[in-house]
């Protein structure tokens, strides 16, 4: 018995997708704060939290659209 199993993804997308997954977790710790009801940390207002964290975020979400629609090309053999 012959077992052919197929996967709708292939293996550059899986390791596309978890470069994507690894990027959109970068973009989320940048964006990590920490602020206590006691003391106001003016800090959580600061470029890296609000603009850099959601931006590398964002393009990891489209590099992540792009890993699961990429097609590998097919290698022909002589």
């Amino acid at each position: 018995m012959e077992d052919n199993r197929r996967f709708t993804l292939s293996k550059a997308n899986l390791l596309l997708i978890s470069i994507g997954f690894l990027i959109i977790v970068s973009g989320f710790l940048l964006m990590v704060g920490s602020a206590t009801e006691v003391d106001f940390n003016p800090d959580i207002f600061s470029t890296r939290r609000t603009v850099v964290g959601p931006m590398i975020s964002f393009f990891g979400f489209l590099f992540m659209v792009f890993a699961i629609m990429y097609h590998p090309k097919k290698r022909t053999e002589e």
